[in-house]
């Protein structure tokens, strides 16, 4: 009998937690950054791109270097050129950030799979996980509670990025910007440079929620390693209704959402697996209607074009 059928039904919230982390952390950080950029009135649908272009950086540098630290720093250098340019492009005229988001999102996933060719077999270093298990001698509660330490930094950086949204001369000019670029305009502000900051932090965001894949869960690369994710934390986003802290929860729910099917599969129970994996895709198709009915989106910045 295994540790996870020793614990019978007890073990299923248990599972279900520790699957939301680890599922939740890369989600966590690519909806923070993307509500940095949609807070300025630009949305980025290329963070699929962004963040398979991160994973694959962040497991080549931690392979060659030895340093998984030093591939989530290389992955965030990716990701800001990544969003830079998405910010520059849609700063032209006549280009749309739908359009070009869906661009990137092509490419940088073109990118990411030709480069990555030579790192599917190889094991690069992970990151350590955070022990908070070691009360326990069931291994089953020992993995469930080894906790992903992007998990916590994404915690404080919700938090932080709260605080410099709402108490910061930048960030309160970012949110002008977001909800009025004629009212930015006549305070002088330059909405182009202000909108390419914030997608410039989206994509490091992005890059980093990347090697969590990579160096965490599942700890590989691979073609398929994102199954959508950058895109489910667009939806995820307004889901949290552009609130930062609210981003934790949702991608604890998304996550968890995700990790049911697997949980309820170790205790043997597989009816209706296939059903429950699509829970979260079910769950972001639910908030893209929610977003079909008539009026602004509350919450949402005024430039953004959910509004228009």
């Amino acid at each position: 009998m295994t540790d996870a059928s020793a614990l019978g039904w007890w073990g299923v919230p248990l599972a279900i937690l520790g699957g939301a982390i680890r599922v939740g952390t890369p989600l966590l950080w690519v909806s923070l950054g993307e509500t940095v950029t949609e807070k300025a009135g630009r949305i980025n649908l290329g963070l699929e791109g962004t963040l398979l272009m991160g994973a694959m950086t962040a497991f080549a540098v931690s392979l060659a270097t030895g340093s998984p630290w030093l591939g989530c720093l290389a992955a965030a250098g990716v990701g800001v050129l990544l969003g830079m340019l998405h910010g520059a492009l849609c700063s032209l005229n006549r280009v749309n950030d739908t359009a070009m988001g869906i661009a990137l999102m092509l490419a940088g996933s073109g990118l990411a799979f030709w480069l990555g060719k030579p790192l599917i077999q190889p094991s690069a270093p992970g990151l350590p996980a955070i022990a908070l298990g070691g009360w326990s001698d069931v291994a089953a509660v020992k993995a469930s509670l080894a906790i992903n330490p992007l998990f916590i930094l994404g915690l404080v950086l919700a938090f932080a990025t709260h605080w410099a949204l709402g108490r910061t001369r930048f960030g309160l000019r970012l949110r002008v910007v977001g909800d009025s670029e004629n009212a930015a305009r006549a305070f002088g502000l330059s909405p182009t440079a202000y909108r390419i900051a914030a997608t410039a932090f989206g994509g490091a965001c992005a890059g980093v929620g990347g090697a969590s894949l990579s160096l965490v869960y599942p700890g590989a690369w691979s073609e398929a390693l994102s199954s959508g994710q950058g895109v489910m934390a667009v939806a995820l986003v307004i889901f949290a209704r552009w609130d930062p802290r609210r981003c934790i929860l949702a991608g604890l729910l998304f996550g968890g959402a995700s990790a049911i099917s697997p949980a309820l599969q170790a205790l043997g129970y597989s009816q209706g697996y296939y059903l429950l994996a699509a829970l979260p895709y079910a769950l972001t198709l639910a908030v893209l209607i929610g977003l079909g009915k008539p009026g602004p989106s509350h919450g949402a910045p005024g430039e953004l074009s959910l509004n228009r």
